[in-house]
């Protein structure tokens, strides 16, 4: 995919956004405003807003939201996934579909409700009196569409504030608006989401849109990937100012840390990472399984390791371990530990598909079992969580059409800070039953105080949660007005606990990178206590925290510097990988393996492991490091697996 415009126009978005919201914030909030006569209620919100934020967070928390907003609703709009144009004309028109429909009469009533269409249509026949009535008209079907998609996506569409619908901006319909430039930048090319589908039934048979399914699953065409990509590209001239503070000795703090650390994985390397560690999980469980036919990057071990693996396996999946052949799709359990915008997980998806596909199962029910049973992310970050949601959605609407009218919720955890007082914690176990709170649990309860701070690396003092949860899920607490906001506090930390346990079959990530000299104290401090053999950079803490999140014979791929390999701060980690896991294949990348990073900035290596050690297991390893480009890499990757 194309990047260089793609950077060029987010970070034309941000500005143009920034610099408009402020101006909009200082129109309605100027004494004697209409908006102050009409819409008071909004003000009153407003105003609390900016007096619990910095003036700047506020703006800048709006620009992004009708960024991500309208970038989703062009992505549907091109794949047809709307049920009229929201943002994009229709062929032939000039302006957004569903304001083309509405002048001529026809608003969809499920979609808007009667009180907003009555208006729109005041507007647009000029009985309501307006300055620009086409422009009014139009926000009020924009927001209208937004609220409608909260059902399917409340994640990402959150039914939208008064507040947030009074600070959008005006200039929507003009050749230079932000919405033109975007379905300018946001092509069919670039937005193909079926582009990347893979199948190993027949090359040639066609799924639920009439897509043609292709064993080529290159990301030369785009797709939903490109979310992630303008996510990277909005926020990177944020990262730079947070690098310059680096070097003026400020340290990262929490709310930086995500832009600090987001780096978007070339596919041809998520590739790689997901083909050497679920296509080789399925692999050795379905010997005689056609995915190997569509995996390019997939290294066969050989024959007397795959016989010593296999010998190995049976835990990983089965709960019935004495049958070696009982193998079920929905037992596989897949985690991105730091997931950003999903870019790994909707490759799993992907592969899933096939699998699910391959035995025999309803094309219709296949998105379904991927999103409950399979595919799990966590985050720090939640604008990056709420793209990997709606990545993994646009996945499962790219194979079934009818999916938005059942969604289901991704599993994608972002985990957030969550402190109790000591009364109200004494206060909720003595109404709930202070024997179901063990000591290690109430321990649990208090590990999520700087989840933004330590994210994923946090260990539960307690893994296993589920049964806890399902019984205070099932308390009724409604009677009690002061114990409503603790409950909803100690599930959301259980469901945390349960997303960071040791349960899943693959691990995958492209972790964040940071050393010493750029945590904050509190980050400094406890990463020394629970990380003293990787403490020297967050990305060796993850390795570390990935072998634990594995279960028994579970596979982790990972791409990283490659820093751990050979530096003495390193080699306790070293030590404690060669005697407790095993290398099944690593491919060395060296410097330039990212295309969007200049220069020699990052050398890394991508690589998987098996969770426990195996005596006598020979790995694959490749050197790729005198590749000058991502294509160069990736094809010498490619000749020496072939």
């Amino acid at each position: 995919m194309e990047t260089a415009k793609l950077k060029k126009f987010a970070q034309f978005a941000r500005r143009s956004l920034i610099e408009q919201v402020s101006a909009k914030l200082n129109l309605v909030m100027a004494d004697g405003s209409a908006a102050r006569r009409e819409q008071p209620k909004a003000i009153v919100e407003l105003e609390k807003q900016l007096h619990e934020h910095d003036r700047e967070q506020v703006v800048e928390r709006i620009a992004y939201t009708w960024f991500n907003r309208f970038c989703a609703l062009r992505f549907m709009d091109v794949n047809r996934y709307t049920r009229i144009g929201v943002v994009s004309p229709a062929e032939g028109q000039f302006q957004p579909e569903i304001l083309a429909e509405a002048k001529m009469g026809h608003i969809d009533e499920e979609m808007v409700p009667e009180k907003i269409r009555q208006q729109i249509f005041a507007l647009l026949n000029g009985t309501l009196p307006s300055r620009d009535p086409q422009s009014e008209a139009y926000r009020l079907l924009v927001v209208a569409a937004c609220n409608d998609f909260h059902r399917v996506m409340p994640y990402l569409f959150e039914r939208i504030a008064d507040f947030t619908e009074l600070l959008m901006p005006d200039d929507l319909l003009s050749g230079n608006s932000i919405l033109a430039y975007t379905r300018e930048i946001m092509t069919p090319d670039v937005c193909g989401s079926g582009s990347n589908q893979l199948s190993v039934i027949s090359n040639q048979q066609e799924n639920t849109d009439g897509c043609l399914l292709k064993a080529d699953s290159s990301a030369t065409k785009g797709g939903v990937e490109v979310i992630g990509w303008l996510y990277q590209f909005y926020i990177s001239e944020k990262k730079d100012e947070v690098f310059d503070g680096l070097k003026k000795n400020r340290k990262i703090t929490p709310e930086n840390i995500p832009a600090a650390t987001q780096l978007f994985t070339p596919h041809w390397i998520v590739r790689y990472l997901v083909e050497n560690s679920l296509g080789r999980l399925w692999m050795l469980n379905r010997p005689n399984s056609k995915l190997i036919e569509v995996m390019e990057y997939y290294i066969r071990p050989e024959r007397s390791d795959q016989l010593s693996v296999v010998s190995h396996q049976l835990s990983v999946f089965s709960h019935q371990e004495e049958k070696a052949d009982y193998l079920r799709p929905e037992d596989i359990r897949i985690c991105d530990p730091a997931c950003g915008s999903g870019h790994m997980l909707t490759y799993a998806f992907d592969m899933l598909y096939a699998i699910y596909e391959e035995e025999g199962y309803e094309p219709s029910e296949i998105p379904e079992k991927i999103l409950t049973h399979n595919l799990y992310g966590i985050e720090i970050d939640e604008r990056a969580g709420e793209l990997a949601a709606f990545a993994l959605t646009m996945k499962a609407r790219a194979r079934q059409r009818r999916f938005f009218r059942k969604p289901i919720q991704p599993n994608i955890c972002v985990l957030r800070n969550i402190r109790f007082d000591e009364s109200e914690l004494e206060s909720y176990m003595d109404f709930i039953g202070r024997d179901l709170f063990t000591a290690p649990l109430q321990a649990n309860l208090k590990q999520f105080e700087e989840a933004d701070n330590f994210g994923s690396l946090i260990r539960p003092v307690v893994t296993d949660v589920a049964a806890m949860l399902k019984i205070l899920e099932e308390k009724n607490v409604s009677g009690q007005l002061f114990l409503g906001p603790t409950h909803q506090k100690v599930l959301q930390a259980l469901q945390q606990a349960d997303y960071l346990s040791p349960k899943y079959h693959v691990v995958i990530a492209n972790p964040p990178y940071m050393g010493g000299k750029g945590m904050n104290p509190r980050l400094a401090a406890w990463v020394k206590e629970n990380y003293p053999d990787s403490k020297s950079d967050l990305f060796a803490m993850f390795i570390e925290r990935n072998l634990d999140l594995a279960r028994k014979h579970g596979a982790v791929g990972m791409i990283t510097m490659q820093s751990w390999m050979f530096l003495s701060s390193f080699e306790k980690l070293r030590a404690k990988l060669l005697d407790n896991s095993t290398i099944l294949s690593m491919a060395h990348l060296g410097a330039r393996a990212f295309d969007s990073i200049g220069g020699e900035v990052v050398s890394t290596t991508a690589f998987v492991l098996n969770s426990v050690f195996i005596p006598d297991y020979k790995g694959a390893f490749v050197r790729l490091v005198d590749g000058t480009s991502e294509a160069e890499k990736d094809k010498m990757l490619k000749e020496a697996i072939q």
